[in-house]
């Protein structure tokens, strides 16, 4: 017998940005589905419910999820939390070298709820197409043995909504660790505008933007990538946040030396403590799908700011059965809008992102990946 029926319909549904599809009262029923199990299989999880002003009666008829408390994702940092199920499951971590890393384990279950949202997204988007050959430029890690680190893992998936033609790396195995490789990229994408099939880019924008840069000082031609390429950026600036292009810029010079249209360049948000895909829209903005609710919590209080107020980016699905991390409350900044406002033609909210709240900056895989950026 399935546990998890409601959040396992809830991660099903088809239309990721039609919040009349779900049907009346699911998302609560998934939430409480969810938040029971980890009261009963997650040690310590229900004295946090009880501390926090709820009892597990109380899930029931819960049906504001702002009232569940969250867990600060840098608390995965520190230590795990585990669920009965995820003591044997995937771990994926937040970093690629030294310093403070998120571990998080997915079972299974929660890793084919969160593989199935990016895919709704895609074919919501139309770039699954499985009759169409790419060539992949992976702005992230190349592998060394099984993959553990977030971002490589997710790049890696990404690759199957296109077949794959060829594959390059930013960052190349060096025997000890792992190098940006600028003029590998330049070289690649020159021998991809040549071959004409449809490019897609996955990975840093820091990357990208310095190999855009190392393009411009050299004098190499501006390229003109096939029609259908595809850039998706994801996990940040970081370490190079003082050098930090606004996305409009980047977009802009990716148009004017790569081809690749404006309307298809797009930034991703999520962590591997919340693996809900946030995508931009058409418009460059972060649409919340029905997987999951957004909120935007006053730093110094935790309550909920209304549309238009900076706070602290808390998010809640209940995809996650391997860790508590169905609550989480994020460092980041944002403030949340209402969807009639983008104008893209999406009605869910959509969040707008400010940078770190965090005074040290928490360590994560951008972050490890932009040092290497420094020594060139």
């Amino acid at each position: 017998m399935n546990p998890f029926p409601y959040s396992d319909a809830l991660c099903a549904l088809t239309q990721p940005y039609c919040p009349d599809s779900v049907p009346d009262g699911l998302f609560n029923q998934a939430m409480a589905e969810i938040s029971r199990f980890h009261s009963q299989h997650t040690p310590g999880y229900e004295h946090w419910l009880n501390a926090n002003g709820l009892i597990v009666d109380d899930l029931e008829h819960l049906d504001d999820w702002s009232r569940l408390a969250p867990i600060f994702a840098s608390f995965f940092k520190r230590q795990p939390l585990l669920s009965a199920t995820g003591v044997d499951a995937l771990e994926l971590t937040s970093s690629g070298t030294s310093g403070e890393k998120s571990r998080m384990r997915y079972d299974q279950r929660s890793l084919g709820a969160a593989q199935n949202m990016v895919g709704q997204i895609f074919r919501h988007y139309d770039w699954d197409t499985p009759h169409t050959p790419c060539n992949y430029l992976l702005l992230s890690y190349e592998p060394e043995g099984s993959i553990s680190l977030g971002t490589s893992f997710t790049d890696q998936f990404l690759c199957r909504f296109a077949p794959v033609n060829r594959v390059a790396y930013a960052l190349r195995r060096t025997g000890g660790g792992h190098e940006f490789d600028g003029f590998g990229v330049i070289a690649a994408l020159q021998s991809f505008a040549e071959e004409g099939l449809p490019v897609r880019i996955f990975g840093f924008p820091a990357f990208l933007w310095q190999t855009l840069q190392r393009m411009q000082a050299t004098g190499v031609a501006n390229l003109q990538l096939a029609e259908g390429s595809l850039t998706l950026f994801g996990g940040g600036w970081k370490t190079q946040m003082a050098h930090e292009i606004p996305r409009q810029q980047l977009y802009e010079r990716i148009h004017r030396q790569l081809g690749i249209e404006i309307s298809r360049c797009r930034d991703g948000y999520g962590a591997v403590e919340h693996a809900v895909p946030y995508l931009e829209c058409a418009h460059h903005h972060f649409h919340v799908p029905v997987y999951s609710k957004v909120f935007v919590r006053h730093p110094s209080d935790f309550s909920v700011q209304p549309y238009g107020r900076q706070g602290l980016l808390s998010f809640v699905s209940p995809y996650i059965s391997s860790s508590p991390a169905h609550a989480v409350v994020m460092s980041d900044l944002a403030t949340l809008h209402p969807g009639a406002s983008c104008g893209c033609g999406l009605s869910t909210d959509w969040f707008e992102l400010h940078g770190r709240a965090a005074t040290t900056a928490g360590r994560s895989c951008a972050m490890a990946a932009s040092e290497l950026l420094g020594t060139h």
